[in-house]
């Protein structure tokens, strides 16, 4: 088992990128492996870490076809329905609460 190899923040020499960068540059890792590894020292934990994958190995991104786009939509529109009520709440439904605010809070839709 080889070990990957361990660069500081900011550090990284020409030709690695992590996920964000390849995807500013269109690209995707397209199958390869974790090429290297960054490392962000913090004070009271462990460090930040960050995967570096090789540029010259990246491939294009994937075109959106009409279908993905399609599903992409039903997908945000099933994230704004709300759980209890059934009903579009005009909004992502926040994960914390699981439901819209008026079935999280009823007594503040009361007063108002």
């Amino acid at each position: 088992m080889s070990t990957l190899p361990v660069y500081r923040w900011r550090l990284a020499p020409d030709g690695y990128a992590t996920r964000r960068q390849l995807r500013a540059l269109g690209l995707r890792p397209g199958g390869q492996g974790v090429a290297a590894e960054l490392q962000r020292p913090r004070r009271r934990r462990g460090p930040l870490v960050a995967y570096l994958y090789r540029i010259d190995r990246a491939k294009p991104v994937r075109p959106m076809t009409p279908t993905r786009w399609a599903a992409l939509a039903k997908a945000n529109a099933a994230r704004r329905v709300c759980p209890k009520c059934r009903r579009d709440a005009g909004y992502v439904v926040p994960a914390s609460l699981g439901m819209c605010a008026p079935c999280a809070y009823p007594e503040k839709q009361r007063a108002a």
